[in-house]
């Protein structure tokens, strides 16, 4: 590691897919990873909300996460997974491709949201960084459920 790498602040991701694009969040917000389960659906609820499914007992709403970024979607398969994570003081499944890495990253390597992206964008990407060729965002999870709604959950 260089100088730089060692005074900044280093923290570990999980990298998934939706579609084509890469994503990571942060490893501490993710409980777990699971395969794909049916989800029984919500009446009234908003596009990108799958339904709940019961995890040991608990209700957990699954938010289908390229529904919520506006990415094409498909049906979930036994290829989908879940992450089960920590947002707002709930925990939520959030449908992804799969899961592709564990990635350590020091602060100093992310960069800003370019400004020609839409402030939508900015409100769930909170940088870009660039690893062996592949360009992942990395996603802000305090952001993904509107706020309206995480009040009335």
């Amino acid at each position: 590691m260089t100088e730089v790498q060692n005074n900044a602040a280093v923290r570990e991701l999980i990298a998934f897919r939706i579609g084509r694009q890469e994503f990571c969040v942060d490893i501490m917000s993710v409980r777990e990873i699971r395969g794909w389960t049916p989800a029984t659906p919500l009446p009234r609820s908003p596009g990108y909300m799958k339904g709940v499914i019961n995890l040991r007992g608990t209700v957990l709403p699954i938010i289908d996460l390229g529904a919520r970024f506006g990415l094409e979607t498909s049906e979930p398969t036994a290829r989908h997974v879940i992450m089960v994570a920590h947002i707002g003081g709930r925990m939520v499944g959030l449908l992804v491709d799969a899961v592709s890495d564990i990635l350590e990253m020091n602060d100093a390597a992310v960069q800003p949201t370019p400004d020609v992206a839409s402030d939508q964008v900015k409100t769930f990407v909170k940088g870009i960084f660039s690893i062996d060729g592949r360009m992942i965002s990395l996603i802000e999870l305090d952001h993904i459920l509107p706020q309206v709604e995480a009040e009335a959950a």
